[in-house]
């Protein structure tokens, strides 16, 4: 029953995420973390992270660490078969529509209107993953006090970097878990 939960799962995730990774990142925390205990928010907050890093797609990743922490290897499989096989029929059906009807002004209305919904996911991931990271909890809390001070410095550190010298992400994902280590032993 928990491979079905896992696939039918990450068969969602893959049908309704819209925009790649980053915009299933909502999505998928309300699957593992809301409906489905399977992760806390913080073990969700690590594997986001880890499904970043590692090469390949964020959700796919994501539903390949899930599987094993829910059910092994087995586990892995099936919500990663899960996550890809909608992706698949929709591509290789799109493709066929696109190519067919592509000069159509409603195709491009579709495409242009689908823009700020996707954008808009994508913040909302960033927004829950920083709230978590400056404040360890998963919403705002009443008291704006308890800052992650170490959290916040690190996070406009990277954003300095990335913006003022346009870094490569990997030297400043890098960079911030280096300069993490050394300060929360620090401090």
């Amino acid at each position: 029953m928990t491979l079905l939960k896992l696939f039918w799962s990450f068969f969602q995730i893959g049908l309704f995420s819209i925009g790649g990774g980053y915009a299933a990142m909502p999505l998928i925390q309300e699957q593992v973390v809301d409906l489905h205990p399977w992760l806390t928010m913080t073990q969700f907050a690590d594997i986001m992270t880890i499904a970043e890093m590692t090469p390949g797609p964020i959700a796919i990743n994501s539903a390949t660490f899930v599987g094993i922490q829910v059910a092994g290897l087995p586990g892995a499989l099936v919500a990663t078969a899960g996550c890809v096989f909608p992706s698949c029929v929709i591509v290789m059906t799109l493709a066929f529509v696109y190519y067919r009807f592509r000069g159509l002004t409603v195709v491009q209305g579709v495409l242009a209107g689908l823009r700020p919904a996707v954008i808009a996911m994508i913040a909302s991931a960033g927004l829950s993953l920083l709230i978590l990271s400056v404040y360890g909890q998963r919403s705002l809390p009443a008291d704006l006090t308890g800052i992650n001070y170490i959290s916040v410095f690190l996070f406009l550190a990277g954003l300095f970097f990335l913006r003022k010298w346009k870094l490569n992400p990997i030297w400043v994902m890098a960079g911030a878990g280096a300069l993490g280590i050394l300060l929360y032993s620090i401090f």
